[in-house]
């Protein structure tokens, strides 16, 4: 069965086994950066073309068609090369009855700069505690729109155009950031994002919009200026390495005792978490376009996930797979999600011992001793920390709603077999 062609969230199960991983593997373009450059796209008319696109990805294929819905042209020329065209106008309504994300934020947006008005269904994705999308209504509002639900349709309108204006965020939004961004770019005046969410995946955006003729100008944390355009034009743009599998396959080396040389590593998005896992136990190598992680030891840590240059609350998942391997006691505290431990009620099933302390996740490792068990996976990255805990567990593992995996990690299975992995697909 290909699970990576599966729109719907039917049961998919992988069977895990205890494995040690040792060979090469490459990494594929990032998910977090490659449905905003789909949205990206709906600005302008003309072609754009994505070289190192993870087109196979779920939520990828997800986005893809609803781009297709509103009219675009999707065409994969190269099995990572997407190009993107436009031959006729484009439907400013997503009539959209498959599995929702949140990236129909985003598509809202670009319609309402573009064309003065849009409608999206309600957004989905992750189940990740309150995702409320209230500052991407703000903001919108704050450049000049009106917005509203409608059944199951949010909706926005801005007959004149949006208009540039100063946007305060009271926390550093990345999703909010990143869609006050593709308004702005065809605002009239100037658009001012205060406390905006830079990191990585938004830079690779802002990379992108300027290729495209946006005038955006950031100011570190403090503020991003953007001066409205008339249009935007088309263009090609390579996306960005995924740091989320980076940190996966190098915490996969690490917890299975094996030698991992991690090809096209984005060190420059992930030095502090680099930086903890050094001092925890991980044996890391420079190369020229590689990271070689040596294996090493799990010892206990202890992280806060922040804004970037911190730690990703995506990563906190993969770290708590890496503090079941380590002999003590290890704290997880996520700020931005509070709510994300629901994963470790499915860790304890293998023989984890944690508890949640008010926001803090308590992890007494001990070295590993798991048990294979039957687990589920809650979300993406929950799903890729099972399957770690998987990797070290006496007996078999299985992981069912294992399609969640598919919507972030490139050919998860084919990699994890490629190094060695007892893995299987039922």
């Amino acid at each position: 069965m290909n699970i990576i062609n599966k729109t719907d969230t039917r049961d998919v199960r992988w069977c895990v086994g205890k494995s040690s991983l040792n060979g090469i593997v490459r990494l594929a373009g990032a998910k977090n950066s490659a449905l905003r450059l789909l949205a990206a796209s709906l600005l302008c008319d003309e072609p754009v073309t994505l070289r190192n696109f993870p087109a196979i990805l779920l939520d990828a294929r997800v986005h893809i068609d609803m781009l297709t819905a509103l009219g675009k042209s999707c065409v994969l020329a190269e099995p990572d090369e997407l190009r993107i065209t436009e031959s006729a106008p484009l439907s400013r309504q997503l009539e959209w009855h498959g599995r929702s994300i949140r990236n129909t934020l985003l598509i809202l947006g670009a319609l309402t700069a573009r064309f003065g008005g849009g409608a999206v269904p309600l957004p989905g994705g992750c189940k990740l505690g309150e995702r409320k999308y209230d500052l991407h209504v703000m903001l919108l509002e704050r450049l000049g729109a009106r917005v509203w639900e409608e059944g199951d349709y949010l909706c926005a309108e801005a007959p004149g155009g949006v208009t540039g204006a100063d946007v305060q965020l009271p926390i550093r939004s990345t999703g909010a950031t990143e869609n006050a961004i593709l308004v702005g770019t065809l605002a009239r005046g100037t658009t001012r994002i205060w406390n905006p969410h830079i990191r990585p995946e938004i830079l690779d955006l802002i990379a992108l919009l300027r290729k495209m003729g946006a005038r955006i100008t950031v100011f570190g944390q403090e503020h991003i200026e953007i001066i409205g355009v008339e249009g935007l034009c088309g263009a090609e743009h390579r996306v960005m390495p995924d740091n989320m599998e980076a940190i996966t396959w190098l915490a996969a080396a690490v917890i299975t005792e094996g030698d991992i040389e991690i090809v096209d590593f984005p060190y420059e998005d992930l030095e502090v978490v680099l930086a903890h896992l050094r001092a925890a136990g991980a044996k890391l190598y420079r190369g020229e376009n590689a990271l070689i992680v040596r294996g090493g030891t799990c010892y206990p840590i202890e992280i806060s996930t922040g804004p970037h240059p911190g730690i990703n609350s995506d990563v906190q998942p993969i770290l708590a797979a890496w503090a079941a391997k380590a002999r003590g006691e290890s704290r997880i505290i996520d700020l931005r999600f509070p709510g994300r431990y629901q994963y470790a009620v499915e860790m304890q099933r293998m023989g984890v011992t944690c508890a949640v302390t008010g926001d803090i996740l308590r992890i007494q490792g001990r070295g590993g001793g798991l048990t294979g068990a039957e687990v589920r996976a809650l979300d993406l990255r929950a799903g890729a920390a099972l399957a770690l805990c998987g990797l070290m567990a006496d007996g078999e593992t299985m992981i069912t709603d294992a399609w969640q995996i598919a919507r972030g990690y490139v050919g998860f299975v084919d990699k994890l077999c490629s190094l060695g992995a007892r893995v299987s697909v039922l």
